[in-house]
């Protein structure tokens, strides 16, 4: 009997974006053993395209999806998602022409908001029609199952939040004299959302205070220049690193060789891999109340709060942790037992297998 195939549908899986990990995490599960898993690149990572190169791709897209889904007789479309105007209404072009191809849909939200997106009321009555056409929607947060019921109490979400590798990255674990600075590490894309100024902002006050600690920043983004000229202008050039996109054994490196993670943003995160990464390899997160984050942080066990848009609170947090190394040791423990037992790789596939065994009817 041919296993079931799964067309998954995402950016290039090279690309630096949590859909690519998550892509990667699909691709590389125990998923592989129940279902032949195909993808279709959507999206314009890893794409050398002009203007009119683009224009002309989003319009063929469509036909393209459409012959995948034939040339490969997927019996389930996969497509990941996130709720922002460009990619809402072209992933809705992409659910139509999968339910016409005769596929079964799980439409899964990554980013952004739906509470948020479905505030205009003309919006909202859309969204609400919309998420109604997929045969089931996957969200990562706890928030983001109660706002996609409140709109659509009538079909089946589940909440299937994100995994990681946990045993690959503890196994490289370095951990530093007690008494050596405070090892601060922010890993995900350069923007002013991420809380990336703020991190900054608060080594300039430790230093004020006599507290050593060093952030290395591992990344690509539109801030890259205003961070280091942020930091310049601080006078912490010395204190701050950038190791730029890391991939791999780099990254292990990176988080095998810090004790705090860096994450104080007020984006609109859905289940950051960073977050999920650096738990598992036993850093203490340092994070605001956005997103899935809440769901897999209890404050003083796993990590620190702090409110958006706040360097002293961040200093706060951070001179905490430089005073009580016992704490730090705990919660570091603490953040890799909860990553290992709650989000590893091995329940991601474990989840999916089951609904994708639903779908089929197997």
């Amino acid at each position: 009997m041919k296993a079931p195939v799964v067309l998954i549908l995402g950016p290039l899986r090279s690309a630096v974006s949590g859909v690519s990990t998550h892509l990667n995490v699909l691709f590389g599960s125990a998923l592989e053993r129940h279902f032949r898993m195909e993808q279709f690149q959507v999206g314009s990572a890893g794409r050398n395209e002009t203007l009119p190169g683009r224009a002309l791709r989003l319009l063929a897209s469509p036909f393209l999806l459409a012959a995948a889904i034939v040339r490969h007789g997927a019996t389930i479309v996969h497509i990941n998602t996130s709720l922002d105007a460009k990619a809402y209404w072209r992933d809705l072009v992409y659910v139509l022409v999968a339910k016409l191809g005769g596929a079964r849909v799980v439409y899964q939200v990554h980013g952004g908001a739906i509470r948020v997106f479905g505030k205009n009321f003309l919006i909202r009555k859309i969204l609400a029609r919309t998420l109604t056409w997929p045969d089931v929607v996957v969200v990562i947060s706890q928030i983001e199952l109660e706002s996609a019921r409140a709109l659509a109490p009538r079909q089946r979400i589940e909440l299937l939040p994100n995994g990681t590798r946990c045993a690959e990255i503890l196994s490289a674990r370095d951990d530093a004299p007690a008494a050596a600075p405070l090892r601060l590490l922010y890993i995900g894309r350069l923007v002013d959302t991420k809380g990336i100024f703020e991190s900054i902002e608060a080594l300039k006050i430790l230093r004020g205070k006599g507290i050593e600690a060093r952030l290395t920043i591992a990344g690509s983004g539109p801030e890259d220049q205003a961070l280091r000229q942020s930091a310049a202008a601080l006078g912490i050039e010395d204190r701050v690193s950038f190791a730029g996109a890391i991939f791999g054994e780099a990254k292990l490196r990176l988080l095998a060789q810090a004790d705090v993670l860096m994450l104080p943003s007020y984006h609109l995160e859905g289940l950051p891999y960073a977050l999920l990464e650096g738990m598992a390899a036993g850093l203490v997160p340092i994070v605001t109340r956005v997103g899935a984050i809440p769901d897999v942080v209890t404050p003083e066990v796993h990590g620190l709060f702090v409110p958006p848009r706040d360097p002293q609170a961040v200093a706060a947090a951070l001179e905490s942790l430089h005073a009580d190394r016992a704490a730090l040791a705990r919660m570091g423990a603490a953040a890799r037992e909860r990553v290992k037992s709650h989000y590893s790789v091995d329940r991601v596939a474990g989840d999916f297998t089951v609904l994708y065994r639903i779908l089929v009817g197997a």
